[in-house]
């Protein structure tokens, strides 16, 4: 019987009874995430919150205090929250550079249509297409833009 104590009971060095809480969620094959979850919350209290909640939420339970527990090891000033603010980081970037690609297109795309323009009338004046676009290549004296 000794075989079948689960990471719980063979961490902690006690015999592990037929109604262990927890040797559904600890099972002996993977000792380091009873570890973790001892370090952090430790096992009592553990212990508690998997009997305070119902069965069928005790697994999810289980899995997110090891990933707490796992990420607090690996950063013990931010834990879970430090990765939660590196994703959210990366999610700005990422939408910073759709932005930036998707002014890109417009503007590549507004540019296509007046190359189009210029292709479709080649025997107008420059001067034309130049007023039409708002721009202009002569130098009116008329209009002042300084005082």
């Amino acid at each position: 019987m000794a075989s079948t104590r689960c990471a719980a009971c063979k961490y902690l060095r006690r015999r592990c009874p037929s109604d262990c809480i927890f040797s559904l969620y600890f099972p002996s094959n993977n000792p380091q995430r009873f570890a973790y979850v001892h370090k952090i919350f430790g096992a009592s209290n553990v212990g508690k919150m998997l009997q305070d909640l119902p069965v069928h939420r005790r697994a999810d339970a289980a899995d997110s205090l090891y990933y707490e527990a796992h990420c607090r090891i690996k950063d013990p000033v931010y834990g879970c929250v430090g990765i939660i603010n590196i994703l959210h980081q990366e999610i700005h970037n990422v939408q910073c550079q759709i932005a930036k690609i998707q002014a890109e297109i417009a503007f590549i795309g507004t540019h296509a249509q007046s190359d189009q323009q210029l292709q479709i009338a080649p025997n107008l004046d420059p001067n034309f297409l130049a007023e039409q676009k708002g721009l202009s290549n002569s130098f009116d004296d008329s209009s002042t833009w300084f005082f």
